[in-house]
C-alpha cells in the first residue's frame, strides 16, 4: 500500500515540482490554502497520513492522537515549539528537523532589520510615497555594540557579518562553545544584565520553551538603553508584546524589528500602528536558497524514517 505524506508549508508548495524525483513512490496532500492551518484542520489532515512535514502549522497532542497512522514528523525548519514532542514520543513517532538550511537567511535578514532601524529606510520610502521631502537622521552600525542572546548556529552567522560591518559583539549564552568564534577581539561572553545596558542593537536568537518564554518583557526594556534597538527573528513568544508596545510608545527603546510573533499575523493592531516598529510575515528563511535545502532534507528525512 503506498504510504501517505502530508506536507503543509507554503513555501514548499511553491517548488514541489524540484521534489517530484523523491516523491514519486508516495501518495503527497500537500497545503494549496496559503494559509497556516489551525488544529481543527490538522486533526482532519492527518487522520490517514504516515508521514509530515511540518512547517509552522500545529501538531497538537490532539493531532497525534487522532493520528493513528502518523510514524514520522519532518520539521520544515528547526523550531520545535509547535510540535508536541512528548506525544510523540509516547506515540512512538519519529522526528527529524532540517538544522543549517536557514542560518544564512534568518542571519541575513537580521542585519537587514539592523540596517532599516539605523536608517530609518521604511520610513522614509513611505514618507517620500507620500511626498514629503524629508531626511531622516540615522546612525551608523560601525563601532556600534551587538548584543547576541543566545548564539547558536543562526547568532553565529549574524557575528560573522556583524564583525565584519566592525561592530563590537557581546553574547550572553551559558551553553555557548567559548573556543568559538572568540579569538576575535571584538567579541566577548557577557551575562544578560551587562548585554542588555551596554548593546545598541540586541538580537535574539532562542528557541522557545519555559525558560525563555517572555524572557524579555518590562524589567528588560527599562534596563536596556533608550537608544537600544531589538531585533527579534527566532520566536514571537520570547517577547512580552503588550510590555513591547508599552516601551515602544514610551520610548523606553528606540525601535524593533520583529520577523516573527505570538500569534501570527499579530492580532493587537495598535503595533502596526508604532512608526519605530518595523515587521515583517515571518519571512527568514524564505528565500529560494534556504526553501530549495529545507525542502531536500526535509523530504530526505522523511523518506528515511518512513522506509526505516
Amino acid at each position: 500500500m503506498t504510504k501517505k505524506i502530508l506536507i503543509t508549508p507554503k513555501s514548499y508548495y511553491r517548488i514541489r515540482e524540484k521534489m517530484v524525483p523523491l516523491l514519486k513512490n508516495y501518495e503527497v496532500k500537500f497545503n494549496e490554502t496559503g494559509k497556516t492551518f489551525t488544529e481543527e484542520q490538522m486533526i482532519e489532515l492527518a487522520e490517514d497520513v504516515d508521514g509530515i512535514i511540518i512547517g509552522v502549522d500545529p501538531i497538537t497532542k490532539n493531532v497525534i492522537n487522532n493520528a493513528s497512522k502518523l510514524k514520522a514528523i519532518s520539521k520544515y525548519g528547526v523550531g520545535m515549539d509547535n510540535i508536541d514532542i512528548d506525544a510523540a514520543k509516547k506515540n512512538n513517532i519519529k522526528i527529524k528537523k532540517t538544522p543549517g538550511t536557514n542560518n544564512i537567511s534568518v542571519a541575513e535578514l537580521t542585519i537587514g532589520l539592523m540596517f532599516d532601524l539605523s536608517r530609518n529606510i521604511t520610513n522614509s520610502v513611505q514618507r517620500v510615497r507620500n511626498k514629503k521631502w524629508q531626511r531622516a537622521k540615522g546612525i551608523e552600525l560601525t563601532g556600534k555594540t551587538l548584543g547576541i542572546i543566545g548564539c547558536g548556529d543562526i547568532g553565529k552567522e549574524v557575528v560573522i557579518r556583524a564583525i565584519g560591518l566592525k561592530m563590537n559583539v557581546i553574547i550572553n549564552d551559558p551553553y555557548f562553545n567559548k573556543d568559538d568564534l572568540l579569538g576575535n577581539k571584538n567579541i566577548r561572553l557577557v551575562n544578560k544584565d551587562y548585554l542588555l545596558e551596554n548593546a545598541d542593537f540586541i538580537s535574539l536568537h532562542l528557541p522557545l520553551n519555559s525558560e525563555t518564554e517572555n524572557i524579555i518583557g518590562l524589567k528588560e526594556f527599562k534596563q536596556m538603553n533608550k537608544k537600544t534597538f531589538l531585533i527579534n527573528t527566532a520566536r514571537g513568544g520570547l517577547v512580552n508584546e503588550k510590555e513591547l508596545i508599552w516601551s515602544l510608545k514610551n520610548d523606553e527603546i528606540a525601535g524593533a524589528g520583529f520577523d516573527v510573533f505570538s500569534a501570527e499575523p499579530p492580532k493587537d493592531e495598535t503595533i502596526l500602528k508604532l512608526e519605530n516598529f518595523l515587521l515583517t510575515p515571518h519571512m527568514g528563511a524564505n528565500t529560494k536558497e534556504s526553501v530549495i535545502r529545507m525542502a531536500e532534507m526535509a523530504t530526505k528525512n522523511i523518506i528515511n524514517m518512513l522506509d526505516n
